[in-house]
């Protein structure tokens, strides 16, 4: 039987979870979501959620992977004896979905990269250089490049590939987000930026939007419920605390949400009129991050040194994401039996030819993006109902609570999965789909076409239906493929 193989040390596994959960999003969300939505208040509820949905989650994942050494697909149907393997499906589905896409997204951050360190934005119109870069044969270009760098970084395999990666990718990350942070709030009139971040408009926590918005991001942000740690949980040994590692990607991924807004705010509100700050905050993600940022960091007294190193930060947090989920798709082939050089090399070449698509059409980037991102809702749902099948208190007795003098959770965990994931499941869920059919397409909220409708509650339904369809027709086929290979003993 085959040794499988694990992350060298404590900190190489706690690298490579911050690298998968400290994302773009981090970078470009959440400065914008937080300054909406009352700034200092929002991250009342913020960090609420940090304990009642996604840390609970990324101890799940942890400890499915841990305990079943299989990926997603394999791992729900251990746990169910191969009943419930579409469910496990289905959150594989989600992520390889989302990463044909994010590539595309890696791919900006790399041109964007190449301009800042060759003064293209000197000369360059922001809208017209965007325009240029979000879509066509310079996007394609780019994401394929991306492709091809996550998936030799993910060939090497556990230590000298995703955990060698992320010891470089994720402190860099940091330490360019800190030297961000300290020159953005020593700027003339940086304060006004702080405050709006940091002094509480304790109103907006009357307002449910906000509530749901600080949800949305922590679900979003952690990478809980994506089944990117479940796949890190297989090369976990197993006296690992899988609480204490929870905690600690759940924490530091709201530090780096913290410094991103430090990096971005007091740069805003300093460099801008306030009309215009409150006009870049409400640009968009893409709008804020590849449109206003070359801006401000143009009139920046430094920003011609400040600004590559921003976007150096920017591609350090999209490329340690991109190679978790490149690793969850190959894990899913390796587990059907597929050595790791050939499942990476399907890997990449299905990114490079389905994620096209997103890169030479920003409308069907955005259509992905919306039914992608909206169904990671419905794969968090999934993990905390496959610990409720399986027996939520004996889970927590045989897959969380087993590290000799680590931290354990007692039955406030149990009562998580249970009932408060699947109620803030409804809560969320139903909030998008509502905005979907009143605010986003109310007209045609019941049209799937991805092209006139891209975000309509229609063209979520017929994709999510189709993928859900197939997988439960297959259902017995994929749950026998995901466990026909033993499962590989932990090196000494």
């Amino acid at each position: 039987m085959a040794k499988l193989e694990s992350f060298s040390s404590r900190w190489g596994l706690i690298l490579a979870g911050l690298g998968m959960a400290v994302g773009t999003g981090n970078m470009w969300r959440f400065p914008r979501i937080a300054a909406e939505n009352g700034g200092a208040a929002f991250l009342i509820p913020w960090f609420i959620f940090l304990f009642i949905w996604s840390i609970p989650l990324l101890i799940a994942e942890f400890s499915i992977g841990r305990g079943t050494r299989r990926g997603a697909v394999g791992a729900f149907a251990t746990l169910t004896q191969g009943r419930f393997a579409w469910m496990g499906g289905f959150v594989a589905v989600c992520t390889v979905m989302i990463l044909f896409y994010y590539s595309v997204v890696t791919g900006w951050t790399l041109r964007y990269l190449v301009a800042a360190a060759t003064g293209e934005f000197h000369t360059a119109d922001p809208k017209a250089f965007w325009d240029a870069a979000a879509s066509g044969w310079q996007a394609a270009g780019y994401h394929v490049v991306s492709a091809l760098i996550g998936g030799w970084i993910i060939q090497r395999g556990v230590v000298k590939g995703i955990e060698a990666a992320n010891k470089v990718l994720v402190p860099a990350l940091f330490v360019l987000l800190v030297v961000s942070a300290i020159r953005a709030v020593t700027l003339p009139g940086a304060e006004r930026g702080l405050d709006f971040l940091f002094n509480p408009d304790l109103s907006s926590l009357a307002n449910y939007k906000t509530w749901l918005e600080a949800l949305t991001q922590s679900a979003w942000s952690t990478g809980a419920g994506w089944g990117l740690i479940l796949t890190f949980g297989i090369y976990l040994k197993k006296r690992e605390d899988v609480v204490l590692h929870s905690a600690t990607i759940g924490f530091g991924d709201n530090s780096a949400s913290l410094l991103a807004g430090l990096a971005m705010l007091p740069v805003v509100f300093a460099i801008l009129s306030l009309e215009d700050a409150h006009a870049a905050l409400q640009a968009g993600n893409e709008g804020l991050m590849f449109i206003w940022v070359p801006q401000l960091f143009e009139r920046m007294a430094g920003g011609s040194f400040m600004l590559p190193l921003f976007f150096l930060a920017l591609v350090c947090a999209a490329l340690s994401s991109l190679i978790a989920m490149i690793e969850l798709a190959s894990r899913i082939l390796m587990d059907g039996g597929m050595a790791r050089g050939k499942a990476v090399k399907l890997v990449v070449a299905a990114i490079i030819v389905v994620g096209m698509p997103s890169a030479l059409d920003l409308t069907i980037f955005k259509n992905q993006d919306w039914v992608w991102g909206v169904g990671l809702m419905i794969s968090g749902l999934f993990i905390s109902l496959v610990v409720t099948m399986y027996g939520s208190t004996k889970f927590r007795k045989e897959f969380v609570n087993v590290t000799p003098g680590g931290w354990h959770v007692g039955p406030w965990f149990e009562y998580v999965l249970k009932y408060l994931i699947p109620a803030q499941f409804v809560i969320m869920f139903g909030w998008w789909m509502y905005t979907a059919a009143t605010v986003y397409d109310p007209a045609g909220w019941w049209n799937p076409d991805p092209f006139n409708h891209t975000l309509s509650v229609g063209t979520c339904i017929v994709q999510w239906s189709v993928a859900l369809g197939l997988l439960m027709f297959y259902n017995k086929r994929i749950a026998a493929a995901s466990t026909r290979t033993p499962i590989e003993e932990e090196q000494e």
